[in-house]
């Protein structure tokens, strides 16, 4: 299980976590300034797939040369270098996700969600 610590990048928190589990294969599960990822299998996951990935998606957002990916163990921190601050996105009813305890299947819908869970108690 790896911890990946968000509290300069809370804004982006979520859509980081599903990019990332999707990217290593993990479930994630999210925190107030955190998110934990769980292997989904018996495999442990490699943290250097889970620093990869981050970069990756801060890159994709141009964002990368303001943060700095540091790993201690299995916490992964993103700290800010400088000033730069993440503008807050504008909070609406389907900015949540919901994930699967049981499989990691994330939608960001509650409705399919609800209906998900279903197929694990039949």
């Amino acid at each position: 299980m790896i911890t990946v610590d968000c509290k300069d990048i809370l804004p982006l928190k979520s859509p980081l976590a599903v990019y990332t589990a999707d990217q290593v294969g993990a479930a994630p599960a999210l925190k107030i300034r955190e998110f934990v990822l769980d292997p989904i299998s018996d495999e442990e996951i490699d943290s250097a797939s889970v620093i990869k990935a981050i970069k990756a998606f801060l890159d994709s957002l141009s964002i990368a040369k303001h943060f700095a990916v540091i790993q201690n163990k299995d916490l992964i921190s993103i700290v800010a270098l400088d000033d730069f601050k993440v503008e807050p996105q504008p909070t609406q009813p389907t900015d949540q996700f919901f994930s699967c305890i049981h499989c990691g299947y994330v939608t960001q819908f509650e409705a399919v969600y609800n209906n998900h869970m279903k197929i694990h108690y039949l």
